[in-house]
């Protein structure tokens, strides 16, 4: 604990730092991963293609892999009403809870595409999806691994959701 002066009120008010640390593994090569990652990307990178993006011209795929073996694709679908949308992970978490309820997820892949601008480097999932991702974790009481690829290499991967989202919100379910 350290101690900190506050000048305007001339106070000290006793202050404890926290640090949280974001840590990935970057593979080089995707072509060096596990058969199965390759599967996922290649999943995530099919989605990619039937993502709906007008508007930002950003396709985004994501494939899930459950603890069935069963291999489940989403896709970003945009509206003209922009808050309308949806985001691939969101679209590939959702559909497995109904497909599957209850059959946890172990991984997710993510991969980015666009038409008109090359983004070589992967993209991370964004709040609300990191948040649905969290819950689920909370859910199911495991951690979901995450690959995240761009349009080339590197390929990051994280322990959990808990990398890109330390602080995030839990809500025990009545």
């Amino acid at each position: 604990m350290s101690i900190r002066v506050n000048e305007k009120h001339g106070k000290a008010e006793n202050m404890k730092e926290i640090s949280k640390n974001c840590q990935l593994k970057v593979h080089e090569n995707a072509e060096l991963l596990e058969p199965q990652v390759k599967l996922l990307l290649d999943g995530a990178l099919e989605a990619t293609k039937r993502a709906y993006a007008p508007y930002s011209d950003f396709h985004v795929g994501a494939a899930i892999q459950l603890a069935n073996g069963e291999l489940m694709l989403g896709c970003n679908q945009e509206n003209a009403a922009f808050p309308s949308g949806l985001c691939a992970e969101r679209v590939a978490f959702f559909a497995a809870g109904v497909q599957f309820p209850g059959v946890a997820i172990e991984s997710v892949a993510i991969t980015i595409r666009s038409d008109s601008k090359a983004d070589e480097h992967p993209a991370a999932p964004c709040g609300g999806c990191l948040q649905v991702m969290r819950d689920v974790e909370q859910r199911q009481g495991s951690a979901i691994r995450i690959y995240l690829k761009g349009a080339g290499e590197p390929v990051f991967e994280a322990a959990s959701v808990a990398t890109f989202l330390p602080f995030g919100f839990a809500l025990v379910a009545k």
